[in-house]
């Protein structure tokens, strides 16, 4: 197939380049505050966790954003298959002597000095896969053998790969995102009513067998039930937020960020920067995050390439729900899920990542 498209486009869209600039930026000043206390304690240095931050996350992801920036993004759609079979062969490795096991969990990978996780590599990988499928006019999205089938068969191989290790939430992100990139490029209603129907057989069955997944719903229906046990990261939160009141108490100024608070550089972290900064910070940070998703959004329905288009959809998609999720769980809104917040939570492969997904909407911007 030849594919024809603009070699030198024209100019990015600024706006974007500001919003990832911002959330980039507000992830580093969050982190630094929220790691400050932890970092002295456990490494006697407040700056361990901004270091390693800066070392393995935003220097990767500056290289990822710039060299997707300049590339014309419908190179991806030829190799689009090869870059998720090898994301697909990373996350079997994690279950081997190359996998890193931390809290019961087998996520990391360890190449050398460097560790990733591979799951965090799929709402790349996986995204352009899709969307490089979705876009061949060729095949038929609303028949069973053609559409259905297939979707469903590499949706299954990744959330059993991911199920095991386990990172359920990602395999939430990752498939209400894919049903929406599905649904966008032209899929039947009563087709993705049939497999939203299966999904939630699947999960309800995975929480109901899974003891620590079924306490998290039952902490969730009954906060007040076990405030000290299944319930503590979450009414901790909610504490933390409800302190901050309309201003906050101060930058760096948290009083249990070290110390009552659970996982305060990962899937609290947003708690952390509502007691310091207040409704208007945290508020201003959901704006910020608002307009990056609606921002996306609105690029797709300009793009008129197809490819680029679902592309855009599933990267929106994605910030958007684990952004949500992330925020809606740690304020008592959703149940705990352990999902991070995109730019702003602790994490060297998912900031490179979100940052590396951001040249490539910042590209198809200019090209499309």
């Amino acid at each position: 197939m030849q594919l024809k498209y603009s070699k030198s486009g024209h100019h990015p869209d600024y706006f974007l380049l500001a919003l990832v600039f911002m959330l980039a930026v507000a992830g580093l000043v969050i982190l630094t505050s929220a790691s400050s206390d932890l970092g002295k304690l456990k490494w006697n240095d407040s700056y361990y966790y901004l270091k390693h931050q800066l070392l393995y996350g935003l220097s990767f992801g500056l290289v990822g954003f710039f060299v997707t920036f300049k590339l014309n993004y419908q190179l991806y759609r030829k190799i689009a298959f090869i870059f998720l079979l090898l994301n697909l062969g990373a996350l079997t490795l994690v279950f081997t002597s190359l996998g890193l096991h931390a809290g019961g969990a087998a996520r990391w990978l360890q190449l050398g000095p460097i560790s990733f996780q591979p799951s965090e590599l799929l709402k790349l990988t996986f995204v352009l896969y899709l969307a490089a499928w979705l876009a061949n006019t060729k095949m038929n999205r609303t028949n069973l053998a053609e559409g259905v089938l297939p979707f469903l068969l590499i949706s299954g191989i990744i959330s059993g790969l991911l199920v095991l290790q386990p990172a359920t939430s990602t395999v939430g992100v990752l498939l209400l995102a894919a049903a929406i990139m599905y649904f966008v490029s032209g899929a039947k209603i009563t087709h993705l009513l049939g497999i939203g129907a299966a999904g939630l057989i699947a999960l309800t069955l995975l929480i109901w067998f899974t003891p620590y997944r079924r306490e998290r719903i039952l902490a969730y229906l009954n906060p007040s039930k076990d405030s000290e046990g299944a319930s503590f990261q979450v009414t901790q939160a909610k504490i933390s937020i409800g302190s901050g009141k309309l201003f906050g108490l101060g930058y760096g100024k948290s009083t249990n960020k070290a110390t009552s608070l659970p996982a305060p550089l990962d899937d609290s972290i947003f708690a952390i920067a509502a007691q310091e900064l207040g409704f208007v910070g945290a508020g201003s940070l959901i704006v910020i995050f608002w307009l990056f998703v609606v921002r996306i959004f609105l690029l797709a329905r300009k793009v008129r390439d197809r490819f680029g288009q679902i592309v855009l959809v599933g990267f929106g998609s994605i910030v958007a729900l684990q952004s949500l999720v992330n925020m809606g769980a740690i304020s008592g809104l959703l149940p705990l899920t352990g999902v991070p917040l995109p730019f702003i939570s602790y994490g060297g492969t998912a900031l490179a990542v979100f940052l590396t997904m951001s040249g490539v909407a910042v590209n198809i911007s200019k090209y499309s």
